[in-house]
């Protein structure tokens, strides 16, 4: 064979079984790339917040922004998402004409990537993101809340957001529901599921309308009946 030549060169190379120490060295250095991808864009964020607090970042998919916005469209009052990750949501809030939209982030590089969609899609000077533990954001002027966080945390934002949003405030919860809150309207099926919430009084879950929240036309949207506080 002549050695100098690329094609059987290539040939030769592809038919080589790589040894043990090869894929060994190979998947080190996988690992290696998903831990400095994690320190960079997770770690950040995590080392200022209590362990039970902490929530990794998993983006929304389009269905999630989707439904979301079905359930908050239309309302008056400011818009927050809490844990704001890449800024979707409130980018896509903001351009469905809930305004103000803001997004609370802890990690910095997620609010610069945030800030960069928006300054893609020609927002920049309109949404605004904020590098803030969520834990630490007053919801007192807040009248629509959207949270996609870990069940894990949700009994102690419950608490956050029974003491702190303001009477007719409206909170979304995407992949998982609020443990103890009766949901006023539900859109979606398995992970692209989200529940809607209304605050009325000093309580949550309850229309101030007195009827049931109507959701998108879709064969996956219920609408769920009143329930008294």
């Amino acid at each position: 064979m002549d050695h100098d030549d690329p094609a059987e060169a290539l040939t030769a190379v592809r038919e080589r079984r790589p040894s043990l120490l090869e894929l060994l060295q190979v998947a080190t250095g996988s690992g290696l790339v998903a831990y400095t991808v994690w320190a960079l864009l997770l770690q950040p964020g995590f080392r200022r917040v209590p362990l039970k607090l902490q929530v990794p970042y998993i983006g929304a998919s389009a269905r999630q922004v989707e439904h979301v916005l079905s359930l908050l469209r239309g309302r008056p009052g400011k818009m927050v998402d809490l844990g704001s990750g890449d800024g979707r949501i409130v980018l896509a809030a903001h351009q469905c004409g809930l305004r103000p939209a803001v997004g609370y982030e802890l990690n910095p590089w997620l609010v610069g990537l945030a800030r960069l969609h928006a300054w893609w899609a020609g927002c920049s000077g309109s949404v605004c993101y904020h590098r803030k533990d969520l834990w630490k954001v007053s919801l007192r002027d807040c009248h629509n809340v959207s949270v996609f966080l870990a069940p894990s945390v949700l009994p102690l934002l419950e608490d956050k957001l029974q003491k702190e949003l303001p009477a007719g405030a409206r909170v979304v919860s995407g992949r998982f529901p609020l443990p103890t809150w009766q949901p006023v309207a539900v859109v979606g099926e398995g992970v692209d599921r989200v529940w809607a919430y209304d605050v009325h009084g000093a309580g949550p879950a309850v229309s101030s309308c007195g009827v049931p929240i109507k959701a998108i036309p879709e064969s996956s949207s219920t609408s769920l009946p009143r329930t008294l506080g």
